[in-house]
């Protein structure tokens, strides 16, 4: 059996453990939150690295991506570097074929049309391939970075007025913890609304769970999430909140979904290979020959 282990700096009352095979092959997969402790995170990568098939980086970013530059955060990078052995990932590897495909598969399979429909990601850098995708499905995008990241009340409305921004900031800001903008630790267990017009208007709001949680107005009767690293807990918070449908774009394990950095370790332990020698294209055969799918569950009815 393969052991993949996820290091978050997220509330370690997130843990989780299961067991899951994937092609064919079994993996024991763990979640161990550190509170925002970057200190722990990088003691336990010391004692886990040669001993784990793969490691997940979670509540955090190691890179973002804008068009085709990718830009790397220092302070993540520190914590990753503590494995000398073990291969780790945060996700970014995979998120754009990943997110893409669950857009083509809801307007395929699931026959739900993005054309003309009002969407928000609430932080679009962090998850290039679905904003991408959703503008191309034809949505009336806006993309939250400035008013969730930085806390600015500009929207940005295109991928154009996206990629000057990053090009702009991201040089900026990955030369500070991603705790500066993104809730680690116990943030990551609360709710304070901030420009709650924007999820109001939003028919679909899209983009990491964290942000979603900790910024949502009180009533979003209606709309459609699509995110991941889900709990039951959250589940039933979506659910109170008047959430209609549940988009997981990781598949369902053990009554959740876990975060990208989670499959994209299960990947990298399947194929055998260290992160720089993958492949948006690798990534993306690996996910169709295994069927990965997204989530779809209706919360109300």
């Amino acid at each position: 059996m393969k052991r993949i282990v996820s290091i978050s700096l997220g509330s370690a009352k997130r843990d989780h453990q299961v067991v899951k095979e994937f092609g064919g092959q079994s993996f024991l997969i763990e979640r161990i939150g550190t509170d925002g402790d970057k200190g722990r995170a990088i003691a336990l990568i010391h004692a886990l690295d040669g001993k784990v098939d793969a490691f997940g980086l979670g509540g955090t970013d190691l890179y973002i991506y804008a068009g085709s530059r990718r830009y790397t955060f220092r302070d993540t990078a520190r914590i990753a570097a503590a494995a000398r052995v073990t291969p780790v990932v945060d996700g970014s590897g995979i998120k754009n074929t990943l997110e893409r495909r669950v857009i083509r598969f809801l307007e395929s399979r699931q026959a739900m049309s993005f054309a003309g429909r009002k969407v928000l990601v609430v932080c679009a850098v962090d998850r290039f391939g679905l904003a991408e995708a959703l503008a191309e499905a034809g949505a009336q995008t806006v993309f939250g970075d400035l008013i969730y990241g930085l806390g600015l009340p500009f929207p940005l409305r295109s991928l154009k007025s996206l990629d000057r921004l990053a090009r702009i900031v991201a040089p900026l800001i990955t030369r500070f913890p991603t705790s500066v903008f993104y809730p680690t630790g116990e943030r990551q267990n609360e709710t304070r609304p901030r420009y709650g017009s924007y999820f109001r208007e939003a028919e679909v709001v899209a983009g990491d769970f964290h942000f979603i949680r900790r910024y949502m107005p009180p009533d979003l009767t209606g709309k459609t999430i699509i995110t991941n690293t889900v709990t039951q807990a959250d589940e039933e918070l979506l659910r109170d909140h008047g959430i209609a449908t549940l988009v997981t774009t990781t598949p369902e394990m053990g009554g959740r979904s876990f975060g990208t950095n989670v499959l994209e370790a299960v990947l990298i332990a399947l194929a055998g290979k260290r992160p720089e020698e993958m492949t948006a294209e690798q990534y993306g055969r690996m996910l169709e020959e295994m069927n990965i799918e997204p989530r779809i569950k209706a919360l109300n009815e």
